[in-house]
């Protein structure tokens, strides 16, 4: 889980250079039909019992909200700081995963409550609210990071639901190939088979997909289930610090202290709410 963590938290960097290249709904059909196929042989070697008509609704909703997460996600960091994004969209996205089991399972306790509101107090922070004013909620950059947060949330609850009923393996291997799917009305395919791609796109589109989506995606995926939602969502911890180290010395992005106090502050948060 710790490396699938690294490979997440340098995606971010990775994504903002391969979006220099292709439009966002291509790059979205590329990364998932690349972990597709790369997750093939681990079905195959495995042989598990094919999913029923009614299951395939559990495969249906985490695929939609990967179409919606990754679109927000290239998105994001194309026109904001990649490094600001990873550290809004880790923090955030695991006090997100623990509001919507409280509230699914009815019950919500005295420290999540602390968790959450110190938690958004971060982000308020992260997105320099309380010098540009509310307004900066809306700026379109924080908008896609806002998207990544909540879809990710609700996709590690599916997640961990889903698998209760489906094989691991199985599962993981076709929300990509549904994912896949859904990208395809959107694509151009002359942009895919025409643009002067360079190894500067193929060696970050290789960790940006097989790093950070085959093996990162799918680690954290199959671990979901076995640790829990909360669990699972706390290895986040890490992905902030990598995003902004490698932001910064790959882009030159400069980390502000707003966004640094407020991470802290929201990772804090994230060990509060996980705290036994």
């Amino acid at each position: 889980m710790f490396l699938a963590m690294v490979s997440w938290g340098v995606a971010w960097t990775n994504a903002k250079i391969v979006g220099e290249y292709l439009s966002f709904y291509n790059l979205v059909f590329l990364r998932f039909f690349l972990g597709f196929i790369s997750l093939i042989p681990f079905v195959l070697i495995n042989k598990p019992p094919f999913v029923s008509l009614n299951q395939i609704k559990h495969i249906i909703i985490p695929s939609i909200l990967f179409f919606i997460y990754n679109i927000a996600f290239f998105k994001g960091t194309n026109l904001g700081l990649a490094g600001k994004g990873a550290i809004l969209v880790t923090t955030l996205n695991p006090l997100i995963t623990v509001i919507i089991i409280s509230i699914i399972n009815k019950y919500i306790s005295k420290k999540e409550i602390i968790g959450f509101v110190l938690g958004v107090f971060g982000g308020l922070i992260i997105m320099d609210v309380f010098n540009q004013g509310f307004v900066a909620i809306i700026d379109t950059e924080n908008i896609y990071f806002l998207i990544c947060s909540i879809t990710w949330g609700l996709m590690t609850i599916s997640i961990s639901y889903g698998q209760k009923m489906i094989n691991p393996y199985l599962f993981i291997c076709l929300c990509y190939f549904f994912t896949m799917i859904l990208s395809i009305p959107f694509i151009d395919l002359e942009q895919i088979l025409y643009s002067n791609l360079d190894s500067r796109f193929y060696i970050n589109f290789f960790f940006v997909s097989i790093g950070a989506m085959s093996f990162g995606t799918s680690v954290y995926m199959y671990s979901t289930p076995i640790l829990g939602p909360a669990k699972a969502s706390i290895f986040i911890f890490s992905v902030p610090f990598i995003a902004a180290i490698t932001s910064n010395i790959f882009l030159n992005e400069v980390i502000t202290i707003n966004i640094i106090v407020g991470g802290l502050l929201s990772l804090i948060a994230v060990y509060i709410v996980n705290k036994k």
